[in-house]
């Protein structure tokens, strides 16, 4: 029997694709002007700024991977890039020798004060030229209601 999608869920699958879009080609303007100003990718950008927010600057590299979104070895290699840039150096935990922390350094947070100021800025023009005071308010409550978690997520088992 063929399979029929209703018209409400031809209209959320549009509305998912287009988000998708969206963050695609938002992420690729912002990560290209942090690159070519800063030398720095929007996850290096965003690590720092997660670096910057941890008590003492540093935070265990497993967490961090959780909450950039990266996988282990993703996050490894993106800290290699930033402890050889100076941004970021290692940590060990006293109690625990397993555990490794990635810290965030004077001149990291250095970076991350240089590019702040631009990338704000880019991500404010890029929202405001497209979107009114009233747009960009419901668009925030509308992405803060899709980022909660709620029932009905998880697929059937």
């Amino acid at each position: 029997m063929p399979s029929q999608v209703s018209s409400a869920q031809a209209s959320s699958v549009g509305v998912f694709a287009s988000l998708l879009r969206a963050h695609a080609a938002t992420t690729r303007r912002l990560n290209a002007q942090l690159l070519v100003e800063h030398g720095l990718t929007i996850n290096d950008y965003e690590v720092l700024l997660r670096l910057s927010h941890a008590p003492d600057r540093r935070m265990r590299r497993v967490d961090l991977a959780g909450r950039v979104l990266l996988t282990a070895s993703g996050v490894t290699r993106l800290l290699d890039g930033l402890e050889r840039s100076g941004y970021v150096e290692r940590g060990t935990c006293d109690t625990d020798r397993r555990v490794v922390y990635a810290v965030l350094t004077d001149a990291g947070s250095a970076k991350l004060a240089a590019a702040a100021e631009s990338h704000l800025a880019q991500i404010d023009d890029l929202f405001n030229m497209r979107l009114d005071g009233a747009e960009l308010e419901a668009l925030a409550s509308l992405l803060t209601r899709l980022a909660e978690d709620g029932p009905g997520c998880d697929p059937p088992g």
